[in-house]
């Protein structure tokens, strides 16, 4: 069983909005009781091919908000994203809240400046956010107590916050048919990925899981939320008690055959900054790096 101050009695109104672009599923969850709520994994469009950014699904988040007349008091960040870019300061500037991610954002920063060349002014220290969240930080969505689980393994900053009887577990598990993510990235690891996985199947059996990405394996139609029973039961990585060394050996051999994100660079960029844009030059003009054979 899991030693975190789960409360199931707590059910939070979870409402999803799916990106196809990028096969990402943001949230809006709220307290049942009142207005407040929190906004999880918000995206932000990018036409790379024309290096344009526009924010339609994050309009879509705040049209709901604003519909509801809810309150955003959290815009969560479950990790930095390597396959979209983030729209919490666009969301945050209309509807207020205070951005938070895990502390290990500043493993992920050291690391993707060097990658990125970033000079001096670019702040390694997790700056950008509101909250740096440790192992079992806990925080408030109106009357509802939410706590952060530090579940890295497919980045160092990854964390699964649970909301009541839900848990928005980011890329550590996908959906039962989908398995789990690559850990192959800068900061990853496979063994530490699945001791990450084994935290949230600790969880109550009847915990809702909610996924970042699902990609309709075998052509079914996108689906999004699960059971930690369920997956225990049926997850085709972790499912049925597979031992750690089966995982790492699967999971080696199926990252090494996988090409990178097609968002992987833009994204990286954004993301460590908390979702900003890098800084403009001189003339007001804003650009993204394509750093050659750096991943």
């Amino acid at each position: 069983m899991s030693n975190y101050p789960v409360d199931m009695s707590q059910k939070p109104e979870v409402t999803p909005f799916f990106d196809p672009a990028t096969n990402t599923i943001s949230y809006v969850v709220k307290d049942p009781n009142s207005k407040s709520c929190a906004v999880v994994d918000s995206v932000m469009d990018i036409d790379y091919a024309a290096g344009r950014i526009t924010y339609e699904h994050a309009d879509e988040i705040i049209a709901y908000v604003q519909e509801k007349g809810l309150e955003v008091e959290w815009l969560i960040e479950t990790h930095v994203h390597a396959d979209h870019l983030s729209a919490a300061p666009y969301i945050q500037e209309k509807c207020g809240g205070k951005l938070g991610i895990g502390r290990n954002i500043t493993i992920v920063q050291e690391t993707f400046g060097k990658v990125f060349n970033e000079g001096t002014e670019f702040q390694r220290d997790g700056s950008q956010f509101d909250r740096l969240f440790d192992d079992g930080d806990s925080y408030e969505i109106g009357g509802m107590h939410c706590f952060a689980m530090h579940t890295p393994g497919h980045t160092p900053a990854c964390m699964t916050h649970v909301i009541g009887d839900a848990a928005f577990v980011g890329d550590t598990l996908f959906m039962p048919d989908g398995g789990s993510a690559r850990a192959d990235f800068p900061g990853g690891d496979a063994g530490t990925l699945y001791d990450s996985i084994q935290k949230v199947l600790a969880l109550p059996d009847a915990m809702r899981l909610f996924m970042c990405h699902d990609y309709g394996p075998n052509g079914r139609d996108i689906q999004w939320e699960t059971t930690v029973d369920s997956e225990k039961a049926e997850n085709i990585h972790v499912g049925g008690g597979k031992s750690r060394e089966e995982f790492v050996e699967m999971r080696t051999k199926r990252d090494a055959q996988l090409d990178m994100p097609r968002l992987i660079l833009p994204s990286l960029q954004v993301n460590m900054r908390g979702g900003k844009m890098p800084p403009k030059d001189k003339d007001g003009r804003q650009f993204l790096k394509l750093p050659v054979n750096a991943l």
